[in-house]
């Protein structure tokens, strides 16, 4: 299977390039592959260790927004430029275990879910601080009961999905937290995998609980919206009609 793995990461000098290698160690053996990483206008000096990454990486591509237009819009970058149908993502924090990745890649090889769109991962046993873990307990009770998207962890990053089907999903920033609602709002199913997840090596997190708190109700409320508001009919060709050739229906 020919594979993107798309990264997006701001400010992680010090967890991308061993990120990136055990990317290569648990994927080069198994598929063809590319790995995309998104700088979200760092200044940490991160770009300097990308480009001299691409000069042994032979599979690396790097990405810059000159500005930081957050996570959602470093996925989307990423995956316009993906040159392969299906699309891996995982954080650039180094949380993500890149051993995890298999798993979201298996169900695209094996028996097919009907209309397939997303493999999502969900944490397991997450080595976060306490108070982020009840926030984040807190804030996916009230999505999935406003959305009824049947997913316990949308903020897991490791999922995978086809190109063309994300880049048809509605675009907007902090989408990447409701794509199981999205997929689902196009008709697609949703298969769900226990991934692990690891601490912190170095860098700090880019949000606080307060941030993702205001802006998840905004968020929260136009997803809402936007379920309510999807095509609720599909088309059906219609079959052409048989033709009438000497006296005789073909």
């Amino acid at each position: 299977m020919k594979t993107s793995i798309v990264v997006p990461c701001k400010n992680e000098a010090t967890n991308i390039i061993s990120l990136i290698d055990e990317i290569v160690g648990n994927v080069g053996g198994t598929s063809a592959f590319e790995i995309i990483v998104i700088d979200d206008g760092s200044d940490d000096g991160m770009a300097m260790l990308l480009q001299a990454a691409l000069g042994r990486v032979p599979q690396l591509r790097v990405l810059r927004h000159d500005v930081s237009g957050g996570q959602s819009a470093a996925i989307h970058s990423g995956v316009r430029a993906a040159r392969f149908d299906i699309i891996c993502t995982l954080d650039g924090d180094g949380q993500n275990p890149p051993t995890e990745i298999p798993k979201l890649l298996a169900p695209w090889t094996g028996p097919q879910v009907p209309r397939l769109g997303l493999v999502a991962g969900q944490r397991m046993a997450r080595k976060d601080t306490l108070w982020r873990r009840l926030a984040s307990v807190l804030a996916n009770r009230i999505r999935s009961w406003v959305l009824k998207d049947g997913t316990k962890d949308t903020g897991c990053g490791l999922k995978s999905f086809r190109r063309d089907d994300f880049l048809a999903l509605p675009y907007f920033d902090h989408m990447h937290r409701y794509l199981p609602a999205l997929f689902a709002r196009e008709g697609w199913a949703i298969v769900h995998v226990d991934v692990t997840h690891r601490s912190r090596t170095g860098g700090q997190s880019h949000y606080s609980n307060l941030q993702r708190g205001l802006v998840g109700v905004v968020d929260l409320m136009g997803v809402a919206w936007l379920l309510r508001r999807r095509k609720k009919c599909r088309p059906t060709e219609v079959a052409r009609p048989c033709r009438l050739e000497s006296g005789r229906r073909t």
